[in-house]
């Protein structure tokens, strides 16, 4: 009789930035473990995954209901990419109506395999009510974080303490975090700025979601010790729980339509760059600028004369899916002379970030410095240009520039004044033989030997991040026994 594969249950919070990083766990479990994997999500999002799933995974899709119209969201608008921004805290007041479906999910799977229980059950970090459900069910939980253990700290100490609402100046500490720099009002995403857990719709889901962290088993976290210690020893101290830095997990690539021919598009054009020689610009699936910050970066990629790849949409009041009109939303005639002199690629809505970031062409990537971009550009030993938009996004950035030394920040969220000459200027200092650019670029390089090392795993040496993954299961494995043998 064959040996039962212990089973894997995923629930990532309905997002590309969320589901990504999930999907690529997903495959790193099945391709180092060989477990089964059920991944779970809403129908819209799991048939958009089927395309994404490499022909040789035996990962198991599974739907959850859920319907929109009962939560007053437009039709289909199961993802973030699909809603505006002012939406998205509907979609996650929403998501907390799937705790009946996916605990009735859980029964199904634990019958349907005649009481085998799923070795784990890992969640997303919005979904803090995963872990009633998983210990209703007698199941061992852990919370996954695409984000990285520093900024994620930030955040999470901000949502619980608000402390800028007690502070008497424009800066502050954490209370509970004083590793972490000062943080200015203006790093704040509007959200927690406006926050006061009493009547405000994010504060009061947040308080709830993250106070339920301290009842899971511990967290994963797509990120390595070694750089990011800091936020790793916070999450230990304050939940009281394992920590587990297993990343960077990352797709190679991402199955979208027209992918393979951007692709070709870019590949194209990047060869006939000389090495280090293109500045890559792109703000994430979900963000986009202002028309006025459109305009000035435009000027400070066109008078900084460096070669350029840059994935626009329009900028904020429109349609972020509809055509883009270079005609009224960058400066007369700058595509035009962009294409002529063959200086800047502009490429709307997508481009195959992983392909780019990892071409020799390619000198620095100016980033809203998301995590999964962050770890797309330090696995190629790309140094960051940091324009946060939200979300933990500042934090990272302070992690970047002030502890690591691999970014320079350029500007800061969606409506804050933007000079061309002062991006001009970092984009020179990065790129140009300075001092500061080379030791950007040097840094840059050691941490790709750094991420390269923590991932490693052959018959001789295991890296710091796969023994992190080992020890993960065996106290899933752990934990389980205890509970049999207590049954």
């Amino acid at each position: 009789m064959a040996e039962r594969k212990e089973n894997v249950v995923m629930l990532p919070f309905m997002a590309q930035g969320h589901i990504i990083p999930f999907l690529a766990l997903a495959l790193h479990i099945e391709r180092q473990k060989g477990y089964s994997i059920t991944f779970v999500n809403t129908p819209f999002n799991i048939n958009k995954l089927r395309s994404s799933l490499p022909k040789n995974s035996s990962i198991r899709l599974l739907e959850i209901p859920f319907s929109t119209s009962h939560h007053g969201l437009p039709p289909n608008a199961e993802n973030t990419d699909v809603l505006p921004y002012h939406h998205v805290i509907h979609l996650l007041q929403a998501s907390t109506s799937l705790r009946a479906p996916f605990k009735k999910l859980l029964q199904d799977l634990i019958h349907d395999h005649h009481g085998h229980k799923p070795i784990c059950v890992i969640a997303d970090i919005f979904f803090g009510w995963t872990v009633g459900v998983a210990k209703e069910l007698g199941l061992f939980h852990a919370i996954f974080s695409g984000a990285g253990g520093f900024g994620l700290a930030c955040y999470y100490s901000l949502w619980l303490n608000l402390p800028h609402r007690k502070a008497d100046s424009l800066d502050f500490s954490l209370p509970d975090f004083e590793q972490a720099s000062k943080i200015h009002v203006s790093q704040l995403p509007k959200n927690i700025l406006e926050a006061d857990h009493v009547e405000d719709p994010w504060g009061i889901f947040q308080k709830e979601n993250l106070s339920a962290w301290v009842d899971s088993d511990g967290v994963l976290f797509n990120s390595l010790e070694e750089f990011d210690q800091l936020g790793m020893q916070y999450f230990r101290r304050k939940l009281g729980r394992p920590v587990w830095p297993i990343g960077p997990v990352l797709l190679t690539s991402e199955s979208r339509a027209n992918s393979s021919e951007k692709a070709e598009l870019c590949q194209d054009w990047l060869n006939t760059k000389p090495p280090n020689s293109v500045v890559y610009v792109c703000f994430g699936s979900m963000n986009t600028i202002s028309l006025s910050q459109m305009m000035q970066l435009a000027m400070a990629l066109e008078a900084s004369g460096k070669n350029f790849i840059w994935v626009i949409r329009p900028p904020i009041g429109f349609d972020i899916n509809s055509e883009f009109r270079a005609d009224e939303w960058l400066p007369e005639g700058f595509e035009d002379r962009m294409r002529s002199s063959r200086r800047g690629l502009l490429v709307h809505k997508w481009a195959p970030q992983v392909e780019i970031l990892s071409h020799k062409a390619v000198s620095a990537f100016l980033s809203h410095c998301g995590w999964n971009s962050t770890l797309e550009a330090l696995s190629h030993g790309v140094p960051l240009l940091g324009w946060p938009m939200a979300a933990e996004q500042f934090f990272n950035v302070i992690l970047l520039e002030k502890e690591v030394g691999v970014c320079v920040e350029v500007a800061r969220g969606k409506s804050c004044e933007v000079r061309h000459e002062d991006v001009k200027a970092k984009i020179e200092l990065v790129m140009n033989d300075t001092d500061k650019g080379n030791e950007m670029r040097r840094k840059a390089g050691e941490l790709r030997v750094m991420i390269k090392n923590a991932m490693k795993h052959d018959n001789v040496v295991k890296g710091s991040s796969i023994k992190a993954m080992d020890d993960f299961f065996q106290c899933c494995k752990k934990v389980n026994q205890g509970q049999q043998q207590r049954a």
